[in-house]
């Protein structure tokens, strides 16, 4: 199971006892490097992952750990995006026998505190990954598979430097989703960038990290 990697947090936390983000001591110097080139940003939603995986052949789901259950209000909404013969289809027609995984949040009512987002529960794709070529779609590409299953992909929320994106999610700016809070932002670099353990470079901004401004 190829799992979605895990996004580092912008900076590192003290080591005081107080555990808060020490704003500019970046925890990867990569990031560091690239912090004033320019990022697309997208909203982070608070919900569950999953994986959409189409192994050239058929479609099954999972979530971020082997054991992970999803909910059957969402594995319903899933079966039905994604396992008609339509869906399938579609799958074939697009990527062939290639293995690819849809990766996105499960969100709305009974998912974290998602009743806020909606009543139902249902899918919003974030990343596209070719798992035999180690390959993940640019933005268009991701738009376009998100119009091709009839879903909705992370919206874009700002593009601009990294110090922009902590300055804006300090605002405390709302969900472009229901009646939420908006969590936050993920950042990628315009182009994808490996950092030298070959890691690929995404960082997570939060507004709960940025309590006190």
């Amino acid at each position: 199971m190829k799992k979605y990697p895990k996004i580092e947090t912008i900076f590192k936390r003290s080591t005081d006892g107080s555990k808060e983000l020490v704003e500019g001591l970046y925890r990867n110097t990569t990031v560091e490097y690239l912090a004033n080139n320019i990022w697309m940003c997208t909203e982070k939603i608070d919900g569950t992952n999953i994986g959409v995986v189409w192994d050239g052949h058929t479609v099954h789901f999972q979530g971020r750990t082997e054991r992970a259950q999803l909910p059957s209000k969402l594995v319903a909404y899933l079966t039905n995006t994604f396992s008609s013969n339509a869906a399938q289809e579609l799958f074939e027609q697009k990527f062939g026998e290639m293995s690819v995984i849809l990766f996105g949040e499960g969100y709305g009512a009974g998912i974290q505190n998602g009743g806020l987002y909606s009543e139902d529960q249902t899918f919003i794709l974030f990343d596209v990954y070719l798992t035999e070529q180690d390959l993940w779609l640019k933005r268009d590409a991701i738009e376009d598979i998100a119009q091709c299953f009839n879903i909705e992909a992370v919206p874009v929320i700002m593009v601009g430097t990294l110090p922009e994106a902590v300055e804006f999610v300090k605002t405390r700016p709302s969900s472009t989703i229901g009646n939420a809070k908006m969590e936050g932002l993920v950042c990628k670099p315009l182009e994808e960038v490996r950092d030298r353990m070959g890691n690929r470079v995404v960082v997570k901004v939060k507004c709960k990290d940025f309590p006190n401004t």
